[in-house]
């Protein structure tokens, strides 16, 4: 009864296995212009971030709620990358994973910058 179970388990493991590999999305079918494209968006959405956080608003307040209201600032921005990857026809589970990676790499950096540059005024220089 163990082996029966066992290998009916096997089975429909390898079956959805094989499955997932047909809808299975490359990075090859990018072509060069829309890797041209992305760069931008990203570059544009980096600058926002970096732009925002240069005013002077958010040296008085709490440097997590300062990260997190320049990311909201630039969020139409990183929308406007979304609609490249949704425009090139990339599945939009992909599209949204990869915008979540760069939104937490951005904002990890953001906030870093942000309490560096506390940490500086605090220290009198």
């Amino acid at each position: 009864m163990k082996k029966l179970l066992f290998l009916t388990l096997l089975l429909s493991a390898v079956t959805i296995y094989a499955n997932d590999s047909k809808t299975e999305w490359t990075n090859t079918e990018l072509t060069d212009a829309t890797i041209k494209k992305i760069q931008e968006a990203q570059f544009q959405y980096k600058k926002c971030v970096a732009e925002e956080m240069q005013k002077p608003a958010y040296k008085d307040i709490d440097t997590r709620k300062a990260t997190d209201q320049v990311i909201k600032q630039c969020e139409p921005v990183l929308a406007k990358m979304r609609e490249v990857y949704i425009g090139e026809k990339v599945p939009g589970a992909i599209a949204d994973r990869h915008l979540k990676q760069m939104r937490i790499r951005v904002t990890r950096s953001a906030l870093q910058e942000l309490m560096f540059s506390e940490a500086a005024r605090k220290s009198g220089q």
